[in-house]
């Protein structure tokens, strides 16, 4: 049996904005019924970091402006030249009943197939090997996806009663690779593995709202992002 999924590819955005529609996709997850892939950009380099880091500490990691609190936790993710990517899943399905260590599992295996479909051999980290403190891309975590031994996919997740909410980085490998490859091979790889059928989305208008509102007043205020 198919399982449906919306599919949105919004683009680049503000650091607000990406942020701030990430966590509305996640509290409209009940609404929307099926899970959503989400693949979006950054319209300035900038960095996010985890929902309960430090911000003085975080400060002093990177050159990269603006940092960004995010909804999930993790490490400072820099946005530079990643691939950004978020998945939404209601509580109806069944990502959502995974233990955390079983869905960040998952969705890098789902990467690293994508990556294989398209020439290039990967593997997920079979254990930690943590080089800098509160950075998300200096060593890396089990089950982070790796290419000749340098991670390049990591993930935060975070679950309310609303949903499951990943949000995802790739650094790509330095290959003759494009992102609409990846996120076609990405897609396949839905269809071949999860039996997805993809809809293509459009935000409603509550759904448009509640991102600008979280935009302007949560993701854009220094005093949110410095808060710890």
């Amino acid at each position: 049996m198919n399982d449906s999924w919306h599919l949105l590819r919004s683009g680049a955005s503000g650091f607000a904005e990406n942020m701030a529609l990430d966590q509305a996709l996640l509290e409209h997850a009940p609404k929307l019924g099926q899970p959503l892939l989400r693949f979006y950009g950054w319209a300035e380099p900038a960095a996010s970091f985890g929902y309960f880091q430090k911000y003085a500490e975080v400060e002093k990691m990177t050159l990269l402006r603006p940092l960004v609190r995010r909804p999930t936790g993790g490490g400072l993710v820099p946005h530079d030249a990643d691939w950004t990517y978020s998945l939404a899943f209601p509580p109806s399905h069944d990502w959502y009943a995974l233990k955390a260590v079983e869905s960040y599992q998952r969705v890098h295996e789902w990467i690293r197939a994508a990556f294989q479909k398209l020439g290039i051999a990967s593997e997920l980290a079979q254990s930690c090997s943590v080089c800098g403190p509160g950075q998300c891309f200096e060593g890396w975590e089990k089950s982070d996806v790796l290419w000749r031994g340098k991670k390049i996919a990591g993930a935060a997740q975070r679950r309310t009663r609303d949903g499951l909410l990943i949000q995802g980085s790739v650094q790509p490998p330095p290959m003759k690779i494009t992102r609409p490859d990846w996120e076609r091979a990405m897609c396949a790889v839905a269809e071949e593995e999860f039996l997805v059928k993809w809809l293509d989305f459009q935000p409603g208008e509550d759904l448009r709202r509640r991102a600008v509102d979280l935009a302007e007043n949560t993701y854009a205020q220094a005093s949110y992002n410095r808060k710890r």
